[in-house]
């Protein structure tokens, strides 16, 4: 199963380039459309956290030999896949409006369909629930931990305020 959980680790590092190729031609989009990118020195931190967990995934599985538990890591596998349909699906819906970084055009109004219309951040929950989940899938329980504690920290304390201010100036100059 070691060879199967590696293979999974992988699949999420290039599921994480593509979304940076398409988040870089979205910023293209935005910036000629007079976007403004707000909340930039959290986002080395944020690279580094998800680049960590993928790496951590994989040291803890090996250097502590984490056993594969059937009972756990199905379930985890089903919860990573979910989250990567809603990440696609958030990546969607909002179009060219997706960006791995804060960056907002003006004038245009908040997206209000897809799983917009349940959460305010739906991508959140994605990572999230990855966070959790992949490490998860073959016991690495330090890892889940740890990106969990970190990604909540960086989430609350500087990337959905982040958010929300570039969104209610956005708003308020429309």
């Amino acid at each position: 199963m070691l060879t199967v959980y590696l293979a999974v680790v992988a699949a999420t590092a290039l599921e994480r380039l593509a979304e940076l190729v398409v988040s870089a031609r979205n910023a293209r989009w935005s910036f000629a459309r007079g976007g403004v990118e707000s909340g930039r020195g959290h986002f080395p931190a944020m690279v580094a956290l998800h680049t960590a967990l993928l790496l951590a995934c994989v040291v803890e599985v090996l250097v502590a030999d984490r056993p594969f538990l059937p009972w756990l890591g199905w379930p985890m596998l089903a919860l990573v896949v979910l989250g990567q349909a809603l990440r696609w699906w958030c990546i969607a819906t909002l179009g060219p409006r997706w960006n791995t970084r804060v960056i907002v055009v003006p004038g245009l109004p908040l997206v209000d369909r897809g799983p917009y219309r349940w959460f305010r951040h739906p991508n959140y929950v994605a990572v999230v629930v990855e966070g959790i989940a992949l490490p998860l899938i073959h016991t690495a329980w330090v890892t889940a931990l740890a990106f969990t504690v970190l990604n909540a920290v960086l989430l609350w304390r500087f990337r959905i305020p982040a958010e929300e201010r570039a969104l209610r100036r956005a708003l308020a100059a429309a």
